[in-house]
């Protein structure tokens, strides 16, 4: 899914996050080196786990900021790239607490290092256990990293520090929403319908769309109300996104998604599709459905039941309903032309994707 305003200078602008990931990697290659093969060969791994991603976080900063004339280029991109470093540290960690191995179609950081060390030697659960230590240090790396690259660009102190303290917030919003979510599927919680909503816009639409999109608009100067509008229609956007992404999650092809559509029932998730299931009439079904021993038996009974219980649809009716509140949000913003098209084509392009 590409959310970038097709033009030549759109493309090059995410061409130049591109580079300036790869400058980030190779410039600590020096640092890391010295530490031993062991590190040098993690963080060789985690610059390699930043490409192929969609990149567009990094666009939404980058357009966001030129649509409201703005005139910090080259802060955008840094930005941009910044937005996608917290984006690399949330998906490190996120593997682990998911237990996948595989993630855009390919071993992910922990598949990899794990059939490294089963390779050298160690049995299964070891290796995966090293892996997985591993990714969390990676992630933490990163994470301090995506900060620093903020701190450390040339801009007046109110609008650097405004931008250091949205990026903390979606740290701790993130983290909140993640904490819910190992919650809910542990049991340690018994969410309502309102409590999964609110996890799931707290993991995934803060750090997606809220902050970019408020990134782009305090780059370029934009007014508060600006920001407010630009950060209501991304809280909006971001939970039908990620409502997508529960979707195809459970629905998707993974030659497509490039992550496996078991990974949900490994992990007894419970997102706004399980949550309509657990609660409906078919819940004892579902439940039977999940347990079953095989998994391919398993996705093809839960999939079943979803439908027959209304909750595919339930599901598809919250995102056209958050797309519709979105797009009324920005409707009412006094948002420039540019902007507010851009906008529109993001809600539609981020809620209908198929990977």
């Amino acid at each position: 899914m590409t959310l970038a305003l097709q033009s030549d200078q759109a493309v090059d602008a995410l061409t130049a996050v591109d580079a300036r990931l790869a400058d980030y990697f190779a410039d600590a290659h020096p640092l890391v080196a010295r530490h031993g093969p062991l590190f040098l060969r993690l963080w060789d791994e985690v610059a390699a786990s930043t490409v192929g991603g969609k990149r567009f976080r990094p666009a939404l900063v980058v357009d966001t900021h030129r649509a409201l004339g703005g005139e910090a280029e080259a802060e955008a991109i840094a930005t941009g790239t910044a937005v996608e470093l917290l984006h690399t540290s949330f998906l490190l960690h996120d593997d682990v607490i998911d237990g996948d191995t595989v993630r855009r179609g390919r071993p992910n950081l922990i598949g990899s290092l794990a059939r490294d060390a089963r390779q050298g030697g160690l049995g299964r659960s070891d290796a995966l256990a090293w892996a997985r230590s591993a990714a969390i240090l990676a992630g933490d790396l990163v994470l301090h990293s995506a900060q620093a690259m903020v701190a450390r660009l040339d801009l007046d102190g109110p609008r650097r520090h405004r931008l250091l303290d949205l990026f903390e917030e979606s740290v701790f919003v993130t983290a909140a929403g993640e904490l819910l979510d190992v919650a809910f599927s542990a049991g340690v919680s018994e969410p309502t319908a309102a409590d999964v909503l609110a996890m799931t816009e707290w993991k995934t639409a803060h750090y997606s769309f809220e902050a970019p999109l408020a990134a782009g608009a305090i780059l370029a100067g934009a007014s508060d109300a600006t920001i407010a509008t630009l950060t209501r229609y991304g809280r909006r956007v971001g939970l039908a996104f990620q409502l997508r992404d529960d979707l195809l999650g459970m629905f998707g092809s993974e030659s497509v998604t490039g992550k496996s559509t078991l990974s949900d029932l490994r992990g007894t998730k419970m997102t706004a599709l399980a949550a309509f299931a657990h609660d409906s009439p078919f819940g004892a079904e579902f439940r039977e459905a999940i347990a079953e021993s095989d998994p391919s038996e398993a996705l093809a009974r839960a999939r079943a039941v979803l439908v027959s219980c209304g909750g595919q649809v339930y599901v598809e009716e919250l995102i056209e309903a958050q797309v519709r509140s979105a797009v009324d949000v920005i409707d009412a913003g006094g948002l420039p032309d540019e902007l507010h098209e851009y906008l529109v084509d993001v809600a539609d392009r981020a809620t209908r994707r198929t990977s």
